[in-house]
């Protein structure tokens, strides 16, 4: 009898913690809308039910416009109140990552401006990069119905090489398609040369295939071109349906280490509960059911890339770069079946009246 009680009692307690996680979101985003005046609000807000919200992107704004309210229109205070939303919805790593992307961009046109002034690159060239529009400010920030910890609701920020997608309902938060990026990977020259904003992504994918066996690189690396984008990004139609590479049931002690962290690398960018939510989910299904397939080069700085693929999510990296340089990083991760999201609004409209 005791094992029972305890699991309902380990239960109860994993409820009422994830539960308190996104109280603390609902209050964080309801104070930010709290900071808006009427016409902000109008920009901000949407309905719940509406299509738009599951239509992302991960191009510059200039290409691509977002739902919502530029994060570089809003006042002192309601910047301040957003980042206690990206707090309460992130880690303290999902946190900088998110904020050092978005500084990122900024970094980015310095780059291209110095590229101009030194010869490097003509007036065309950079106009049309200046066209793209991407920068600090260039972020749109969407909230889907009322959060509330009794309901159904969404928020949504992206911009350039940022897609967060959050669904809520009481104690369940959704995070899917979560996708982060860099460009540069690596800034080469100017005041912030070394900076490497996802570098552990890059990292803990190049020492996992790097501790293969040969017999290992044999079946895990795939003889093809890198992609020039991650497979699934949301300008393709092309989805992933089969599992690619080597099952870590081929891996040892030591490899599996390696590919819990990177994984890891990917769900830590969430707040705690969620981030363990998710991988207890991964590890219950079984490490050994994930696959990892990889292509391209074993070097940085060389095009590559990498997928993660188990029967709970799906995270796919690529680094190639629109000169092939292997210096600009894509990276998504896929809970399989709760995009947007899906799973939770099932339960949650099963178990409710409605």
């Amino acid at each position: 009898m005791k094992k029972p009680l305890l699991l309902f009692i380990y239960l109860l307690i994993i409820s009422k913690v994830y539960s308190q996680a996104n109280q603390s979101l609902v209050v964080a985003t309801n104070q930010f809308l709290n900071t808006l005046n009427a016409e902000e609000l109008k920009k901000t807000t949407y309905d719940f039910k509406d299509t738009l919200r599951h239509k992302w992107t991960n191009l510059p704004v200039g290409l691509v416009p977002r739902p919502g309210i530029q994060y570089g229109s809003l006042s002192d205070n309601s910047r301040l109140a957003f980042h206690r939303v990206l707090s309460a919805a992130l880690s303290s790593q999902g946190y900088l990552k998110t904020t050092s992307i978005m500084a990122l961009d900024d970094i980015l046109n310095a780059l291209y401006q110095e590229s101009f002034d030194k010869g490097r690159i003509n007036g065309e060239m950079l106009k049309e990069m200046q066209n793209l529009k991407w920068g600090h400010g260039n972020y749109y920030i969407s909230v889907w119905g009322k959060p509330a910890a009794n309901s159904v609701w969404g928020l949504n920020f992206g911009g350039h090489h940022i897609a967060l997608n959050i669904t809520a309902d009481g104690p369940h938060v959704s995070m899917s398609p979560y996708f982060i990026g860099t460009d540069p990977a690596e800034v080469k020259f100017g005041k912030y040369s070394g900076l490497r904003v996802l570098s552990k992504e890059e990292d803990f994918g190049f020492m996992l295939i790097n501790s293969f066996s040969e017999l290992q690189k044999s079946v895990a690396i795939l003889k093809q071109n890198v992609p020039e984008d991650i497979i699934t990004s949301p300008q393709g139609s092309q989805r992933i349906t089969n599992y690619y590479g080597i099952a870590a049931q081929q891996f040892d002690e030591a490899q599996k280490t390696i590919l819990k962290l990177l994984i890891q690398e990917y769900t830590h960018n969430f707040e705690h509960t969620k981030a363990h939510q998710l991988i207890e989910k991964i590890m219950h299904s079984g490490i050994e059911k994930v696959y990892f397939a990889w292509i391209g080069s074993l070097e940085n700085n060389k095009p590559h890339y990498y997928i993660i693929n188990g029967p709970d999510f799906m995270i796919e990296y690529d680094n190639a770069g629109f000169d092939n340089d292997g210096n600009h990083i894509h990276a998504i991760l896929r809970e399989k079946g709760n995009e947007f999201g899906e799973d939770l609004l099932k339960q949650h409209y099963l178990q409710s009246k409605h």
